[in-house]
């Protein structure tokens, strides 16, 4: 019989022994412990132990919530269509539960207390059973509380059941997280109570004089006249930033040196997860190109690149083609510059490359608040900020548009579009009138590096999408916020206060657009499907899970409402989600709507149109199951209720896995 106190004692004795090199997984050691890159193995059974216990991070001790002793959790591996138990031990005093981040799952399996599930209480087991229709790099992660913040993550890969596209030599999964000292419930206080606690990159007498030396005296002055007149910082990137977090790559930071080799020559595939709480990073490794060919889980047209922005909860996957015998520096920095966490990637293990310089910290302009700052001329007159106390301004006044309106590559049909009556108040102090197209964007701070940046505009899925239909109307959602007082919320309406679900019904085609009315950029995600982003890629757009939309955005994306249930829809910056930014997706069941949805796709096909990839949708997975409590859930418990519990998915200690296959053929 399992003992909790042995387990919990055996932790500690385990952590005080052998250091910080015992509290990880063998996937997240590095070359110099035994990691060549060949992770060959899967299974079909897991067991995972969540618990609390003492991890080193940066030379110093704190506590940690994981699976099975271990920050990261453990990698769970397995083969696509295969049959999957994953029993979750909690051995806390507290509910714990684990989303499977990206996976197509039953909702009932899906891991979000309160939407799904009811959780899995203290000293419980709860058995998650699934096969899922994807392969791909994924994560899972814990949704109670605050405890993804305090190490519960770990990564998931998922092996094709054929022939993988990519062909690779050895890999390394990298997964970026944010540790901070103080408790999270702490750091969440600190932000409702004074929402830029934690920064200190504010603009300076020597920025001051650096612009007005650049841009002019009166320019920078009026520039400076409307952003206090604003009561608004052109600084107000992340709300949570090096000043408090210690940036890691597996585990490590960048004193640590995880490191990684490679024979010169050889094609090394890094499966890369922003497993952090708060943390947008932007990914590059000097003097080394990256080919993208996964986005979110899911093959893409190969794409070369020299830096990406990756959002919280995002995950891409490269090829690196080292040629010389020399180290290279894998760095993830922070979006605000902060801090960063870098790792090396060399011929021999132990090798420590060169860790650059922190480069300049980006400083959002006008354009970021929705307004052409060039055609303005700076003449506020139209705006009215008489009475504004940070929680109140309409954007839309007086304004010349025309030069920022946001401009889809693919223009919008004849169906019916649902908007949100908004309104500014104390929770929405911008309405942004005239939103930016900003696909074609690398993301803030990335806009004249002096080399390739992705963006979301080049991104093309390999395969044809396997639905092309137009969309059958659209929902318009709202990022809105008042950032003084820490509140964040769909539609000016925190999910505390949520009345009603949004709902699709069965074999819709629906295109949700959102509108970014913040300064911040948020990943936006959601559960139990994938969308096809609107970027111009015609039938081969890309499919994913999670969106970064960036300040004052319109971004569009098409779902089809296959997956019966009831889905989280959410921020995942952590305290943007406990603030309010939440919403439940109900898929309801529609017999009809599916077989309608089935003929038109049929009728497409035959009509001599690229569906080949449709033939690897199989919608039975969704008409096999069991779906009968879902007619009868009582959605009211989405009304009115008390979300200061919802809890966030959290890792596990090393999982003892089962059933072992080797998956030699990954590579070539």
């Amino acid at each position: 019989m399992f003992n909790r106190r042995h387990f919990l004692k055996s932790g500690v004795g385990v952590a005080t022994t052998f250091g910080a090199t015992s509290l990880l997984p063998a996937w997240a050691q590095s070359a110099s412990h035994g990691n060549m890159g060949h992770m060959h193995h899967s299974a079909t059974e897991f067991d995972l132990h969540v618990s609390e216990f003492p991890v080193n991070i940066n030379g110093r001790t704190g506590q940690a919530i994981g699976v099975n002793g271990t920050v990261p959790a453990p990698l769970i591996r397995f083969r696509e269509g295969d049959d999957i138990t994953l029993r979750v031990h909690n051995m806390l005093d507290v509910d714990t539960s684990i989303h499977w981040h990206g996976l197509l799952v039953p909702f009932h399996m899906d891991g979000v207390p309160g939407v799904s599930f009811p959780g899995i209480r203290a000293g419980d087991t709860f058995t998650y059973r699934f096969s899922v229709p994807q392969n791909g790099t994924y994560w899972y992660h814990s949704h109670s509380g605050l405890q993804e913040q305090v190490g519960h993550y770990g990564p998931i890969i998922i092996d094709p059941a054929g022939t993988d596209p990519v062909e690779y030599d050895r890999e390394y999964v990298m997964v970026l997280s944010d540790w901070s000292f103080e408790s999270p419930e702490r750091i969440y206080e600190k932000l409702k109570t004074v929402s830029h606690t934690y920064n200190f990159q504010e603009r300076t007498i020597p920025d001051f004089l650096e612009d007005a030396n650049e841009n002019g005296l009166s320019e920078t002055l009026s520039d400076r006249a409307m952003w206090g007149h604003m009561r608004m910082s052109p600084r107000d990137i992340a709300d949570v930033t090096g000043s408090t977090y210690h940036f890691l790559i597996n585990g490590h930071s960048t004193a640590d040196n995880w490191n990684g080799v490679f024979n010169p020559g050889e094609r090394v595939r890094l499966r890369i997860i922003n497993a952090s709480a708060m943390t947008i990073f932007n990914v590059r490794i000097p003097g080394l190109p990256m080919k993208v060919v996964q986005a979110d889980g899911l093959h893409v047209q190969p794409v070369e690149v020299d830096e990406f922005q990756m959002g919280v909860a995002e995950t891409y996957d490269v090829i690196i083609e080292p040629q010389d015998d020399q180290a290279y520096a894998f760095v993830a920095e922070s979006i605000d510059r902060s801090g960063q966490a870098v790792a090396t990637l060399g011929p021999r293990p132990g090798m420590r490359a060169q860790a650059p310089e922190l480069r300049a910290i980006p400083t959002l302009t006008m354009r970021d608040m929705g307004m052409n700052h060039g055609s303005m001329g700076h003449d506020m007159s139209g705006m009215d900020h008489g009475s504004m106390d940070h929680s109140g301004h309409d954007m839309s006044g007086g304004m010349d548009h025309s030069a920022h309106m946001a401009s889809a590559p693919e223009e919008a049909g004849e169906w019916p579009v649902e908007r949100p009556d908004l309104a500014v108040g104390p929770g929405v102090v911008n309405i942004n009138a005239m939103p930016l197209y900003r696909l074609n964007e690398p993301g803030l701070g990335l806009e004249n590096v002096p080399h390739r940046t992705l963006n979301y505009e080049m991104l093309r899925s390999l395969e044809p999408n396997p639905d092309t239909r137009l969309p059958d109307r659209e929902i318009e959602i709202h990022l809105t916020s008042n950032m003084e007082r820490y509140m964040w919320s769909f539609d000016g309406v925190r999910f505390a206060d949520i009345r009603e679900a949004i709902q699709m019904r069965e074999g819709e085609r629906v295109r949700v657009t959102l509108v970014n009315n913040t300064m911040m950029t948020h990943p936006i995600h959601l559960h139990g499907m994938f969308f096809d982003l609107v970027n111009g890629g015609g039938n081969h757009r890309p499919r994913k899970h999670t969106v970064n939309v960036k300040p004052a955005e319109k971004v569009s994306f098409d779902v089809s409402a296959d997956h019966v249930g009831d889905w989280a829809f959410h921020c995942h910056l952590l305290y943007h989600m406990m603030a309010g930014m939440m919403q439940v997706v109900s898929v309801l069941p529609d017999a009809a709507g599916a077989a309608r949805r089935d003929e038109q796709l049929r009728h497409m096909q035959h009509q001599g149109m690229d569906h080949s990839g449709h033939g690897q949708m199989d919608h039975s997975q969704h008409q096999g199951m069991d779906h009968s409590g879902h007619g009868q859930m009582d959605h009211s418990q989405h009304q009115g209720m008390d979300h200061s519990g919802h809890q966030m998915p959290a890792a596990e200690p090393e999982a003892a896995a089962t059933q072992q296959h080797n998956h030699g053929g990954h590579h070539r």
